[in-house]
C-alpha cells in the first residue's frame, strides 16, 4: 500500500512542517498520524474538540484524520474518537471506501483491529466523516505499549473502490484486490456449501476447502484421520455459541477481524446500556480467542489478544487473566498483570473480590506469585 504522507500533533497543534497535502498516487494508501506530547494534546483538546491531520490524497480524493483525545461526545467521554474524513467539494457520487486504523507497531502485522477497521462504507457531501466514536478506550491507552515517551502513531490505511462506470475503457490501471469481497460473499450465500454445522441449536453451512486451507484443526477433521462423516458433513460443535462460530468462519473467509453481532440491552438507561454492550463485547471477544486457539487460527488469536489488552478494566481482568493462563497466551497475561500492577489497593479487592480471582488462585497459583512478585517490584 503506497505512502501517503505523516501529520505530526505536538502539543494540541499540527506541525507546519507537516501542513501540505500528500498525493499517494493510487486507489489505495496510507497516512501515519504521529502525537507527540499525548498527556497535554489531551488537557488542550477536551471531550467534543479534535485535532485534525494534514490532507492526504487517496483514490483522487482529498482525506484527513479528526482525533479526539476525550472523545466526540459525551456518550464516550472515556474513549478515544478517530475518524477519516472527506474534504472534497462537491461529491457528484458516493465514494466507496474500506479503511481502518492500527498503531504503527503492529503494521507489520497488517492487523488494524488493535484499533477498528471498517467494511465498505459510502462517503458524500452529506456523510463526509465516517470512523470510531469509541476506538479505544483512554486508560488502556494509557497503560499500553503503543504510549512511549508519552507518544504514539496511527496509521489510517485507505482503498478507494473505483465507480466502474467511469473508468475509461482504455485504463491499464490494475484492479484493487477483491478476493475477500467474494469469499466473503460465497460466506453469506452458501453457494456450494459443502459441510453444515451445527451449534447451539442453529446449522451454519460452509465450505471444506475454504475452512481446510485456513486452519489445519480443519484439515483433519474433514479431509484427515478426524473425518468426519461421508460427502454431505452435518458437525457438531460443542462448547460454542453460534455468534462466537460465524465471528470465526467470517475471519476464515475474509481474514478481516469480525464485527459482533448486533447486542440489544433491555435497560434503557444509557449509562447501564454501555456497560452492557462492553461486557457483551469483552465476553465474545473472550470466547473469540478461544475459538481461535480451539482451530489453531493464530492471526485471529492474536487480534483477540491485542483487543483484549486494550480494552480490558477491573472487572473484565480476571476473566482475561484466567484465558490468558490456560491458552498459553504470554503478551495477553503481561498485560493482565501490568494492569494489575497499577491499581489502587480498593480496586485490586474488588478484583481479589471476585469469583474470577478465587478461580485462578485455586487453578493457577502461579499467576498469583507472579503477581506478587510484580508488586513487589514496583513497591
Amino acid at each position: 500500500m503506497p505512502f501517503a504522507g505523516v501529520s505530526v500533533i505536538t502539543n494540541g497543534k499540527l506541525c507546519l512542517s507537516t501542513t501540505s497535502d500528500v498525493d499517494a498516487g493510487a486507489a489505495s494508501g496510507y497516512h501515519l498520524f504521529v502525537v507527540e506530547g499525548y498527556t497535554q494534546t489531551k488537557e488542550m483538546l477536551p471531550n467534543g474538540k479534535r485535532g485534525m491531520s494534514r490532507p492526504f490524497v487517496v483514490g483522487g480524493h482529498r482525506w484527513c484524520i479528526s482525533y479526539a483525545p476525550n472523545g466526540d461526545s459525551s456518550h464516550n467521554a472515556d474513549c478515544v474518537s478517530l475518524h477519516l474524513v472527506l474534504l472534497d467539494d462537491d461529491v457528484a457520487k458516493p465514494v466507496n471506501v474500506r479503511f481502518g486504523f492500527s498503531f504503527i507497531d503492529q503494521v507489520e502485522w497488517q492487523n488494524p483491529i488493535c484499533i477498528r477497521e471498517t467494511q465498505t462504507h459510502s462517503f458524500s457531501d452529506d456523510d463526509s466523516i465516517r470512523g470510531f466514536d469509541d476506538a479505544v478506550r483512554r486508560d488502556a491507552l494509557e497503560q499500553s505499549k503503543h504510549l512511549k515517551g508519552d507518544s504514539f502513531t496511527i496509521r489510517c490505511g485507505v482503498m478507494v473502490y473505483r465507480d466502474l462506470d467511469t473508468v475509461d475503457a482504455g485504463a491499464t490501471e490494475v484492479p484493487l484486490p477483491d478476493i475477500q469481497q467474494h469469499l466473503n460473499h460465497l460466506f453469506e450465500t452458501k453457494v456450494g456449501a459443502d459441510v453444515t454445522f451445527n451449534v447451539s441449536g442453529e446449522t451454519i453451512a460452509a465450505h471444506r476447502c475454504v475452512l481446510a486451507a485456513r486452519s489445519p484443526v480443519f484439515m483433519a477433521q474433514l479431509f484427515g484421520p478426524m473425518k468426519e462423516g461421508a460427502a454431505t458433513c452435518d458437525i457438531q460443535i460443542e462448547d460454542m455459541e453460534a455468534n462466537v462460530f460465524r465471528a470465526l468462519l467470517s475471519f476464515i473467509y475474509t481474514d478481516s477481524f469480525p464485527k459482533m453481532e448486533n447486542h440489544e440491552a433491555e435497560d434503557e438507561e444509557e449509562q447501564e446500556l454501555d456497560e452492557e454492550v462492553y461486557a457483551a463485547w469483552m465476553q465474545w471477544m473472550q470466547d473469540l480467542l478461544v475459538a481461535a486457539d480451539r482451530y489453531d487460527i493464530q492471526r485471529l488469536k492474536f487480534c483477540c489478544e491485542e483487543g483484549l489488552s486494550e480494552c480490558m478494566d477491573v472487572s473484565s481482568v480476571t476473566s482475561t487473566l484466567a484465558i490468558a493462563e490456560q491458552h498459553h497466551c504470554h503478551d495477553l497475561k503481561e498485560a493482565c498483570l501490568n494492569f494489575l500492577g497499577v491499581q489502587s489497593p480498593s480496586s485490586l479487592q474488588e478484583v481479589m473480590a471476585t469469583s474470577d480471582w478465587e478461580h485462578i488462585t485455586v487453578t493457577y497459583p502461579s499467576v498469583l506469585n507472579e503477581l506478587i512478585a510484580k508488586l513487589a517490584s514496583k513497591a
